[in-house]
């Protein structure tokens, strides 16, 4: 609220449609500022009889509203821009303008890196929605500063318009990128640098006795995962020792990805064909000698269906 402030008297001081575009932007940040707070508020409520997985995807509603509001904030800029185009109008004070705009550039970019690193922190999409925001407010300032200091060099009136077109440009993209990720969060879309992290963290930490792994999904709510996946296990295992399995499944990803975390892990009993790419030692029921353990990858470890070595591997031997 003090950088608006800030922005709207360096714009009075200068009447620079550029400042003004810069100035418009920041109503968005606080607003979208509040609108952040509350969903904050909301996501981390804990989970009711009404919302049984928790009210995480409030964070994302939060981020597609304030897409939306930087999206209206841009294309107002070029409505702005295009107006002082056609009819201009002095401008003055550039310099004491440029302070101010670069003071509140800095601030921002600050801001925002602390927003990013506390919202990849915590999981938190509207934090980092609106850390990303502030940095893209802050470039889109160093090329405002580059524009007015054209201007006041020049003196050629069309450079202010032009500059804030441009702004304004940049505004809309950041709103597009924040709209686009938050949609993704209520559709429940795949995040591949996720999944590419989880593969990877089960495949360092691969346990003997999991002999396989599949149909694995994840789903965001807000700050919280939720994973499900089936493990093929011994088929002569008791439940007891079927449970330590999962439980070690369990603290393998929270040890990597928080603890904010639901696990629900469907088991499978080993079939013959399994032996071929299990490698369990000592096995007292194998009716196979051990070929080749096959890797988990984000192509094979989300289908529904048990691996097998003629799957991935017989083709290459042959």
């Amino acid at each position: 609220m003090l950088l608006l402030c800030i922005k709207f008297f360096a714009y009075f001081l200068t009447h620079s449609v550029a400042i003004l575009t810069d100035a418009l932007e920041s109503i968005v940040n606080v607003a979208a500022g509040f609108i952040g707070w509350y969903s904050l508020y909301v996501a981390f409520k804990p989970r009711d009889t009404d919302h049984p997985y928790g009210h995480g995807k409030a964070e994302f509603l939060s981020a597609a509203i304030e897409g939306t509001l930087i999206s209206l904030a841009g294309i107002f800029i070029i409505i702005e821009a295009i107006t002082n185009l056609l009819h201009p109008h002095p401008v003055s004070e550039l310099d004491y303008g440029i302070i101010l705009i670069a003071f509140s550039g800095i601030i921002n970019f600050i801001a925002g890196k602390i927003a990013v690193k506390t919202g990849k922190q915590n999981n938190s999409m509207a934090i980092t929605a609106t850390g990303r925001h502030l940095i893209s407010d802050a470039y889109s300032t160093v090329g405002l500063l580059a524009g007015l200091a054209v201007l006041y060099f020049t003196k050629i009136a069309w450079i202010d318009s032009a500059v804030a077109m441009l702004i304004a440009l940049i505004i809309l993209f950041t709103g597009y990128k924040i709209v686009r990720q938050s949609v993704a969060g209520i559709m429940d879309e795949a995040d591949p640098g996720l999944l590419r992290q989880l593969v990877d963290t089960l495949n360092n930490n691969r346990r003997p006795n999991w002999i396989d792994l599949h149909n694995l999904r994840i789903i965001k709510y807000g700050s919280s995962l939720h994973v499900d996946c089936h493990l093929t296990l011994p088929w002569y295992f008791n439940v007891h020792e079927a449970h330590l399995e999962i439980d070690a499944l369990g603290n393998v990803i929270r040890e990597n990805f928080g603890e904010a975390m639901e696990i629900f892990v469907h088991t499978d009993g080993c079939l013959e064909f399994s032996c071929k790419i299990c490698s369990k030692e000592n096995c007292h029921v194998r009716q196979h000698p051990f070929l080749q353990k096959i890797e988990w990858t984000t192509v094979n470890i989300f289908p529904d269906k048990k691996h097998a070595l003629h799957e991935t591997v017989e083709p290459r031997l042959s």
